[in-house]
């Protein structure tokens, strides 16, 4: 990631002892916006999510019509947003550990001590971020395959059951999993190191937990962070475990929270 070009907006004097929310933000909106890999993550976020979700509904349409599938159609109407996460955990990353790896982050601070809206002002523009271009991918998803689904007959419309609901679950799910990766790159300072460590949490220790033996097996299964809210980006699930939509994400919120939470303290008491 290349340090950001700062601009007279971004120079501009400050108030004493730092920048109100409002101007805070205003700073982090230029600087995500100003370097390459912020459009290269949404745009792959969108290419995969929309992308592969077409290309599914495309091949297993005709099965899921005649039943041969023996999956629910609603599964596969935001399919390619499996993928579409992982875009959303390197540009979580990079919002922190971009500006630790450039030496820009002590420019943050001097301009803005005040380290609490620096975080909060990062947050607030990464997972608006995040939760726009999450949306806008699940809505080009379902146009594009239900488009193959409707002509087999089994189309989803925007009023059925929880359709919008995943719509709008895909944008908060993408938010989440952004705070989530950007907290942990305030505790590693590594862009490869966080990426590795939430990207294996969320795929791989979340499916091999349900290989312990019986309820602690499950249990875990279901509060692990990317099986809790990717519930919620879903009309209807391949697995039976897993939590409800709302209540699968307010897990994932708590946990996003907690490491949040110890996140903020590190980054308070820490030298930049």
């Amino acid at each position: 990631m290349t340090a950001p070009t700062l601009t007279a907006r971004s120079t501009a004097p400050l108030p004493p002892g730092g920048a109100s929310l409002p101007r805070a933000v205003h700073a982090e909106w230029i600087k995500l916006w100003s370097v390459r890999s912020t459009g290269w993550s949404v745009a792959a976020m969108v290419a995969l999510g929309a992308g592969l979700t077409t290309l599914i509904c495309a091949l297993v349409a005709p099965d899921l019509a005649t039943g041969q599938e023996g999956e629910p159609v609603g599964a596969f109407i935001t399919w390619g947003l499996l993928f579409a996460q992982v875009t959303a955990v390197v540009l979580g990353a990079l919002t922190v550990t971009g500006e630790y790896g450039t030496g820009m982050i002590r420019a943050t601070l001097a301009a803005n001590p005040r380290r609490g809206t620096v975080l909060l002002a990062k947050a607030v523009v990464l997972s608006g971020t995040l939760f726009v271009a999450g949306v806008v991918t699940a809505v080009l998803g379902w146009l594009g395959g239900n488009a193959f689904l409707s002509a087999e007959g089994i189309g989803i419309g925007l009023g059925d059951d929880g359709m919008l609901r995943t719509l709008l679950g895909s944008g908060l799910y993408m938010a989440g999993l952004g705070l989530l990766a950007m907290a942990a790159g305030l505790l590693l300072r590594s862009t490869a190191a966080v990426v590795s460590v939430v990207l294996a949490l969320v795929f791989l220790v979340g499916n091999l937990v349900m290989l312990l033996p019986g309820a602690l097996g499950e249990w875990l299964t279901k509060l692990m962070p990317g099986n809790a809210g990717s519930r919620i980006a879903m009309q209807e699930s391949f697995n039976p475990m897993l939590l409800e939509p709302w209540t699968g994400f307010a897990v994932f919120a708590a946990e996003v929270a907690v490491v949040l939470a110890v996140g903020a303290v590190v980054f308070a008491r820490r030298d930049a």
